[in-house]
């Protein structure tokens, strides 16, 4: 898989305030603000409001940021989108259902600046309603301290010889038992993190055919779950991170754990708000497979029936500009999405080198299963899930209600269900 050099997180400057509106074509004309709606550009280094400050300085365009909370943004394009009231753009969690068939065609944009492999796909009409925004993947941070006053080694690089769980797992352990810290690790409680735990095992996870008509497991997801479910037994996991939603960001940086697993965006928090202790990204144990999990943070799309699409249009293709690409990639601390880009960080080069080397010694079928869910997405034949199958049943397994093999059976039950 080709990549390109990364390096790491930078902060920068404040987000435009947001507005209450979200209407780009009944509260003004195709020469008024392009309306540009999206949740947590303030609290990543505000790179998408310095982007459209840069723009309206070149181009005399203003692009009007609605920078809105992240659990109030997909009702809110819902709505606007039921309403005739889209705005010019927005940059989404995923794409939608609802307003699908209201998204300009970005086929054009998506050739010229080549998104990696997984990360963009067309329907079956060859339009490509989105583009990724940046990447994401996940990643292990070790507590430094913690592990060199324990006198526990650990590898720094894909090329070193990588732990297994199991011997991470000791090792963790060891460092727990030496420094009398509460826990060995945390993880987020999310089933995009518990996915890469059984890549790492062996598994595909929970995967969609290839024909997009049927979600499956295979017999090391089961086990892998297994194992994950007796970890957390509040010595070597925090029982209340899954079960209670005790925030494990919270007790990484309050030193409370040696290790946590969760993913690059943190790498800006780490910077900006750890200054207790030393932390340094380390590679994820494999058995046997080396892998991440990774994808689009967000989708990049035009929406139609605004009377601003040429626009919306020529401010999407600035922005992804090999230059423009870069620098918003430094201020906002984005994994970038696209091809050949080389972003200079101001910090912890070495951390997103390490985040680089993880996506490409990830297996074949981790990629191939990001394109199927995107075509999916694309496809439009996807109910939206009420809730995430795999984490919930995993919190059910967590707390005793179901055995792992029932949560398994029941979270592609209501995976299938949104396909029928």
């Amino acid at each position: 898989m080709n990549r390109r050099t990364l390096l790491a997180a930078g902060l920068a400057t404040a987000a435009v305030p947001a507005v209450a509106a979200c209407g780009g074509s009944s509260s003004g004309t195709s020469d008024g603000p392009l309306q540009f709606i999206l949740s947590g550009d303030a609290n990543q280094g505000g790179g998408y409001a310095a982007m459209v400050e840069k723009y309206q300085e070149e181009t005399g365009v203003v692009v009007e940021i609605v920078d809105v909370p992240y659990d109030d943004l997909e009702t809110k394009v819902r709505n606007a989108a039921k309403a005739n009231d889209l705005p010019a753009l927005g940059r989404m969690p995923a794409v939608d259902p609802v307003w699908l068939d209201r998204t300009v065609d970005l086929a054009d944009i998506a050739a010229e600046v080549k998104p990696i492999e997984g990360m963009v796909a067309a329907d079956e009409d060859g339009k490509v309603p989105a583009l990724p925004s940046d990447l994401t993947a996940v990643g292990m941070f070790l507590n430094r301290d913690l592990w060199d006053e324990a006198g526990v080694e650990y590898p720094t690089s894909i090329d070193d010889n990588v732990w297994t769980w199991d011997e991470f797992l000791e090792a963790a352990n060891t460092v727990r038992e030496k420094t009398g810290v509460k826990f060995s690790l945390t993880m987020d409680r999310s089933s995009h993190r518990l996915n890469s735990f059984l890549y790492q095992h062996g598994s595909e996870g929970l995967a969609l055919s290839e024909d997009l008509s049927q979600y499956a497991a295979d017999d090391a997801a089961v086990e892998a779950l297994e194992r994950f479910v007796a970890m957390n037994d509040d010595e070597v996991m925090p029982r209340s991170v899954w079960l209670t939603e005790e925030d494990p960001n919270a007790m990484f940086k309050t030193g409370q754990v040696t290790a946590y697993y969760s993913g690059s965006w943190q790498i800006a928090d780490f910077i900006a708000n750890i200054a207790d202790f030393e932390w340094i990204g380390v590679p994820m144990p494999a058995q046997p497979e080396q892998a991440t999990n990774f994808g689009a943070a967000a989708q990049i799309v035009v929406f139609e029936g605004t009377g601003q699409e040429e626009q919306a249009l020529d401010f999407v293709s600035w922005l992804y500009s090999p230059e423009n690409y870069a620098e918003i990639s430094r201020i906002a601390g984005f994994l970038p999405a696209t091809e050949g880009i080389e972003v200079s960080y101001d910090d912890r080069q070495e951390d997103f080198d390490l985040y680089n080397a993880a996506i490409a010694a990830s297996p074949a079928f981790v990629g191939e299963g990001k394109t199927r869910e995107l075509e999916l997405q694309v496809s439009g034949a996807a109910a939206p899930l009420s809730g995430d199958p795999l984490r919930d049943e995993t919190v059910k397994a967590i707390a005793g209600d179901v055995s792992v093999a029932d949560a398994v059976t029941t979270a592609l039950d209501q995976l299938n269900e949104s396909l029928a």
